[in-house]
């Protein structure tokens, strides 16, 4: 079965003023057709109104206790690995077990020097993402725990209560050195499609997992996307090459080189998702256009795939 989670990304200019009216809005309209919601965890851009993405799951997650939430994904640099994982731990008490910590290696230099992070190469961010996972499970699942890596320590720690059931860790990237990590250490790998673009990080998981003896059925397959259905199909838009080029992040670890944008129709949406789904893809993230794209989406789309 073929779960779909709602990705709430920024709303238009002139909701801006109200962003949890915004949200709550997407949610009521979308509860019964997606399990899930998903917040980014940007701090900045330009200056552009934000919200923290931990802080924003948290809150939302006590108003709507049908759904699961998660980011779409932490930047491991942003908090010491052992407090997030006392942080997830909270949560996952809170929410009676709705988390999945999604988590990657950052990416966004500028973020980084205004806010006092290192950022340093894309190399070590991998190690030091693999690093946070290591020190997350370690919390999780011992009582005292300690952990000695290159770039991360812990030393007789408690994450009391440890949390029940366990929480899933997904990991969004693509490139082979990233794709080692989540063959490795991850529940959930998350890439964008559409299929053409997803099936090359998809075989260097593979052969990762192969590499690793990992089965590579225990890792839940995800994918993110936006849906647009305009009423005039004219107005559906060209695809467009995101700002962010591979140069800007040698790790492979944002999520939106190319946008994906699926539509004009409900139909053409089914067709581009078929064969990610086909492949294996159990976890769909969606940001929407409009209420309009994410009615249609919830009455037509997902049927299609239960």
């Amino acid at each position: 079965m073929v779960d779909f989670g709602l990705l709430l990304g920024a709303p238009s200019a002139e909701e801006m003023g109200d962003r949890h009216a915004y949200y709550r809005d997407l949610l009521v309209r979308a509860e019964g057709a997606f399990s899930s919601a998903w917040v980014s965890d940007h701090l900045m851009k330009d200056d552009r109104p934000m919200l923290e993405g931990w802080t924003t799951i948290a809150f939302l997650a006590a108003e709507f206790p049908t759904y699961t939430f998660g980011n779409l994904v932490l930047s491991q640099s942003y908090r010491n690995p052992a407090l997030l994982a006392k942080m997830a731990a909270t949560l996952q008490y809170l929410t009676n077990g709705r988390l999945i910590l999604g988590i990657g290696a950052g990416w966004q230099a500028d973020e980084y020097r205004a806010y006092d992070y290192s950022f340093p190469s894309a190399g070590t961010r991998v190690e030091q993402l693999g690093e946070a996972i290591d020190v997350l499970r370690a919390m999780w699942t011992q009582s005292p725990a300690s952990y000695n890596g290159r770039h991360y320590h812990i030393r007789d720690a408690y994450c009391e209560p440890r949390p029940a059931p366990p929480i899933p860790i997904l990991v969004g990237g693509r490139r082979p050195k990233f794709m080692r990590v989540a063959a490795e250490k991850a529940d959930i790998w998350q890439w964008d499609g559409p299929i053409d673009r997803y099936r090359v990080p998809y075989e260097h998981l593979v052969a990762a997992c192969a590499q690793h003896g990992r089965d590579l059925s225990t890792i839940r397959l995800s994918t993110g996307t936006e849906a647009y259905f305009p009423a005039d199909p004219a107005d559906f838009p060209e695809p467009t090459v995101a700002a962010i080029s591979p140069a800007q992040d040698p790790a492979g670890a944002f999520a939106n080189e190319i946008d994906w944008v699926i539509g004009p129709t409900t139909d053409d949406a089914i067709r581009e998702l078929r064969p990610l789904i086909d492949l294996g893809v159990t976890l769909v993230t969606v940001y929407f256009h409009d209420r309009r794209s994410l009615e249609l989406f919830a009455r037509e789309v997902i049927p299609a795939f239960r």
